[in-house]
């Protein structure tokens, strides 16, 4: 079972295939089916490696699969934690709401002036704008809204993160590049789908450069090194593993290499997103303790700080 996308998706195959229609056509007619995986079938129906190229896709997208399990694992607690907090505050500010001092509204002791249910929606509304706004950044560097994803070399400056984000996706062109190889297919189309199987529009458009290098006779690390997206120490590995093998094999071997990298570079991401969700709730509690100590202690000095009235 998944998700109601996905079994139009496999119903539609199954129907097809009833009729006589081959795979390939099938899924490049839906887009639920990758580039990379609509191709490599219609390799392996054409040179009768179907079965092989399909085991080689499967592993490449359990990986996948489960390295975003890995990462949404690792920052479940932390977002509870988020989560906590900020019903720890809701609270506070509704109870602010239904309580009532000897002169009226109980008093404001965070001084945001919200109280109550309607305090709550208030300040749920705030949030809803927050992590709405950061969701919409994320969705349009992904949809590459305006070309944001030039800011790409920027990205990989980002000390840590940066190197991590690099590392992952250096790690499915490997993979997308090795089974492209393996397959039969031609340098030019093989890097060509495994640009597009790193789901970036930065890395598509250099498959350009790709093509005016392979037709000028360049190898396959000359290639690599053409589109100037890649790190020189990885087009020295390239290189050298093309010496000891064919591409294909050189590139399976990266490939390997670069998974386990990926899975490193993940762990390092999720624990940083992690230690950021944890420090942003301790602070944000903080905050809050603050704020209220404060409240206190300015009511008890004003109390102590007042003329005695005479009798």
């Amino acid at each position: 079972m998944g998700s109601a996308k996905q079994c139009r998706a496999m119903d539609g195959l199954i129907e097809g295939v009833k009729k006589g229609e081959q795979l390939h056509v099938l899924m490049g007619q839906n887009d639920f089916f990758p580039t990379l995986m609509t191709v490599m079938v219609r390799v392996g129906e054409t040179t009768g490696k179907l079965e092989y190229l399909l085991l080689l896709l499967s592993e490449h997208y359990q990986q996948q699969v489960q390295l975003r399990r890995n990462f949404v694992s690792a920052i479940i607690l932390p977002v509870l934690q988020l989560v906590f907090g900020i019903l720890v505050i809701s609270l506070l500010i509704y109870i602010m709401g239904i309580l009532r001092s000897g002169s009226g509204e109980m008093a404001d002791i965070l001084g945001f002036g919200l109280r109550g249910g309607k305090g709550v929606l208030i300040f749920w509304m705030y949030l809803v704008v927050f992590f709405g706004s950061i969701g919409a950044c994320i969705l349009c560097f992904f949809k590459n809204v305006a070309g944001v994803q030039n800011l790409i070399p920027l990205i990989y400056m980002v000390p840590v993160i940066g190197t991590s984000i690099q590392t992952i996706t250096i790690a499915r062109f490997c993979r997308g590049l090795s089974i492209a190889l393996g397959s039969g297919l031609e340098p030019t189309l093989a890097i060509s789908l495994a640009l597009d199987s790193t789901d970036s529009d930065y890395y598509r458009a250099a498959a350009d450069d790709v093509g005016k290098a392979i037709l000028s006779g360049a190898t396959l690390s000359g290639a690599l090194d053409s589109m100037k997206i890649l790190p020189a120490d990885f087009i020295g590995r390239v290189e050298i593993a093309e010496h000891s093998g064919t591409d294909s094999e050189s590139m399976a071997y990266l490939a390997n290499e670069y998974d386990d990298r990926a899975k490193v570079a993940l762990k390092i991401i999720s624990r940083t997103v992690s230690a950021i969700t944890v420090i942003t709730v301790m602070l944000l509690l903080i905050f809050m303790i603050f704020r209220i100590a404060s409240f206190i202690f300015g009511a008890y000095d004003s109390a102590l700080n007042d003329p005695i009235l005479p009798r």
